[in-house]
């Protein structure tokens, strides 16, 4: 590898991680608006229900899965370390507001703590779906077909 491809790969890395990460963020922070302003959730700042956090989970995982899957799509090399680092990436930032909601009374605690447990797993599963699809396109030969 020369010098000039080094760093290419790393902006690449940095890409598909920041891309696949904005894409998950957005599908959520959409279908959160579209839930608030047709009142399925209650008012921004006001306590949810048990069974709206359920929803609200439940949506989040597809949509994590898919963010890790764009991740691991664009990345230019390692699909599923790729998607492990946006799930490292997804703790994190599940544990920072976990930390700064705990004590607000926006809901239960179970809530956050779930994001942040499910976090690794729907790394996995996208990265797995890359995986899986790669694995599709290898020709006779034993060679990628990409």
């Amino acid at each position: 590898m020369t010098e000039t491809q080094h760093p290419r790969r790393i902006g690449r890395s940095i890409v598909a991680l920041l891309a696949g990460i904005f894409a998950g963020v957005i599908l959520t922070v959409v279908t959160d608006i579209v839930l608030h302003v047709t009142g399925v959730f209650p008012p921004w700042g006001q306590p949810t229900g048990d069974a709206l956090l359920l929803v609200a989970t439940a949506y989040r995982i597809p949509f994590n899965i898919a963010g890790s899957y764009v991740v691991a799509r664009l990345a230019p090399d390692r699909p599923m370390q790729h998607a492990l680092v946006s799930g490292v990436v997804g703790v994190v930032a599940g544990t920072v507001g976990a930390v700064t909601t705990w004590d607000r009374g926006l809901g239960s605690h179970w809530y956050p703590l779930a994001l942040i447990t499910l976090a690794m797993p729907c790394a996995w599963a996208g990265g797995r779906l890359r995986v899986m699809q790669l694995r599709g396109r290898i020709d006779g030969s034993g060679k990628n077909s990409l």
